[in-house]
């Protein structure tokens, strides 16, 4: 074993109180951190920070915040997208020496929309171990306070900003059968529940959790439209999570259903909503029935 950060400097404080880091074998170690709220840290991932000879973390200023707070000085290397590549030798330089690493992102699990994964991979290549100190996760607290169903969880990370690129995300996990996680800005939040409306449908049922274990952490809860309604005003403050419920099961529907429904439809409607009318009934592809409702269209105006 490595003795780590050695003597006095490998202690950690709980209310005052001291208390003596393990010896830590030399490994990544990828520890979770709170969320927002300090007094979810596990004693595990403070043994391990403590014990570390170096922490890899995004943002130096955020993690100090929690090593001042339990009284832990072990080194910080800030380790983010835009030095990953510079940094990644000099952590595998610790590992080398037989030294532990531990690597935290600025709130809550790391590896989850971060570039830590490029860093377990290469460690992993190197033949070292990566060990997981679990704790907080933004999309775990978001989803056992939802309401949503928890059996079956796709986790898709944040949208492409671009309007166009994020219709097509949507629309490839619109069908999915499985409770939707996204994490978003707060400052995009609106335009994307409203673009969920649009591709995912209006009633299907949603949440929207805000500042997750923080003072004024709130869960909003309604459907897609609902919700869009809500947050088409100002953008809220905080960081967000959004959530959306499984499809409904339909039966698969015939395509001359399809097109009797569309033939009614366009009869008192634009082609677009008439498309999507008849997409939200069968659950066939609103794109596709559009075309076909040109078509349609073309032919009864012919």
């Amino acid at each position: 074993m490595s003795a780590s950060n050695p003597g006095d400097e490998r202690r950690y404080f709980v209310s005052e109180y001291a208390f003596s880091a393990p010896n830590l074998e030399p490994a990544l170690y990828v520890v979770s951190t709170p969320i927002g709220n300090l007094g979810d840290i596990t004693i595990r991932a403070l043994e391990t920070l403590a014990g570390a000879a170096m922490i890899a973390c995004e943002d130096t200023r955020v993690t100090g915040t929690l090593t001042h707070r339990f009284g832990l000085k072990t080194r910080l290397l800030p380790y983010h997208e835009h030095n990953a590549e510079k940094q990644r030798p000099r952590i595998l330089e610790v590992l080398e020496r037989g030294e532990a690493v531990a690597l935290v992102s600025d709130a809550g699990t790391p590896l989850l929309s971060d570039p830590g994964y490029r860093l377990v991979r290469d460690v992993l290549a190197e033949g070292y171990n990566v060990v997981p100190i679990p704790g907080a996760s933004a999309m775990l607290a978001g989803l056992v306070g939802s309401g949503l169903p928890s059996d079956t969880v796709l986790f898709a990370g944040f949208l492409p900003q671009k309007a166009g690129q994020k219709k097509t995300r949507l629309q490839q996990l619109a069908t999915i059968p499985s409770t939707l996680v996204f994490y978003e800005s707060p400052r995009r939040t609106g335009a994307t529940l409203e673009t969920m409306v649009e591709i995912l449908g209006s009633e299907r049922q949603a949440a929207v959790a805000r500042e997750l274990t923080k003072r004024f952490e709130t869960f909003e809860r309604g459907t897609l439209a609902e919700l869009a309604e809500h947050f088409s005003g100002d953008a809220p403050k905080g960081e967000i999570v959004i959530l959306v419920e499984p499809p409904e099961d339909r039966p698969e529907a015939a395509e001359e259903d399809a097109e009797a429904l569309l033939r009614e439809a366009i009869k008192e409607m634009p082609v677009s909503a008439a498309a999507k009318k008849v997409a939200k009934q069968t659950g066939l592809d609103r794109n596709e029935l559009y075309k076909q409702a040109l078509e349609l269209k073309a032919e009864t105006s012919g």
